[in-house]
């Protein structure tokens, strides 16, 4: 044990563990954060349907041919097939689907915001679901990050001035989706599969009919009409969010209870808005500087321990 985890009361293990929680948090967070502007970005010179469909080729094949490099197994147990196909249907197909087409009729940083309202669902649907039960802590910080998604949202949000309803109602939904797909994913219990082959296989599933959509109503790709811009902004979505942020959210799902995980999921929008103010030139608000210390403060309340007395 080292003076620093005997101080904190914790054995170095524990300590250890709650330190990569954090940090798997912390880092698909950003990953995750990132990509709403990223993805706005694409948008602007490429139709949805077309980003999709690379995006859940590029997962499929990332990550397998990463598995099988590494000699994991890449066949799922027959057993854990209908909740590998059910959840990545969920989290990966109907999330990805709905978003991208709500990010062509509103902000990207209201969509982000709307989005992230996941863990007030997952927190309900663990109820029945699971029979997870909401400790005091968690229903504060709960209401702290919600607290910061409503000053995000403003005054349109009472008076119900978020435009046409179509677009939140479809980041809505995601959020719905990603929620029941997360319980999933936990009701479930243990995975045998690896979590880099079981987020592969849910992407195959997905990229086979969005690259056949796609193809008949998008038509082939025109990777010479992209900008620099756009390459970059594809090149972070593939990368971080596609293939390595939702691997790392399966390992997350694994290590916390939903609550936590969801709960965790409320710094996203905050990185999301910020990178928009960044690349996209929101403007820098009072609003978004009392949201942000309101989710942050949501997170250390469910994340940080309290110190054993000793």
């Amino acid at each position: 044990m080292t003076a620093r985890t005997a101080a904190a009361g914790l054995p170095a293990t524990e300590a250890g563990g709650t330190a990569l929680k954090v940090l798997l948090i912390l880092t698909i967070s950003l990953f995750w954060g990132g990509n709403w502007p990223a993805v706005k970005t694409v948008l602007f010179e490429m139709p949805p349907l077309t980003l999709r469909a690379i995006g859940f080729a590029t997962g499929a094949i990332g990550l397998l041919a990463w598995a099988r490099f590494r000699g994991l197994r890449l066949r799922i147990p027959m057993a854990e097939v209908p909740w590998m196909a059910a959840t990545g249907m969920l989290n990966i197909f109907a999330f990805n689907m709905c978003t991208v087409y709500a990010q062509l009729m509103m902000p990207t940083s209201r969509a982000a915001i709307i989005a992230f309202t996941m863990p007030v669902w997952a927190t309900l649907l663990a109820i029945p679901l699971l029979g997870e039960r909401p400790g005091l802590r968690q229903v504060i910080g709960l209401a702290l990050g919600m607290s910061g998604l409503l000053v995000l949202l403003g005054p349109e949000a009472v008076r119900g001035e978020a435009g046409p309803l179509l677009g939140p109602a479809l980041v809505l939904g995601a959020a719905v989706s990603w929620a029941l797909g997360t319980v999933l994913m936990k009701r479930r219990g243990l995975w045998v599969g690896h979590a880099v082959v079981v987020t592969g296989w849910q992407y195959v599933l997905a990229a086979v009919p969005m690259v056949v959509l796609a193809g008949v109503l998008d038509g082939p790709p025109r990777p010479g009409e992209w900008g620099l811009r756009t390459w970059t902004a594809l090149g972070y979505h593939l990368i971080f969010s596609i293939c390595i942020a939702q691997m790392m959210w399966f390992l997350i799902v694994k290590r916390l209870t939903v609550g936590q995980a969801a709960v965790a999921t409320l710094l996203v929008p905050v990185v999301g808005v910020s990178g928009s103010v960044l690349i996209l030139g929101d403007a820098l608000t009072v609003r978004l500087v009392a949201a942000l210390g309101l989710v942050v403060s949501a997170v250390a309340c469910v994340m940080i321990r309290r110190r054993t007395a000793r």
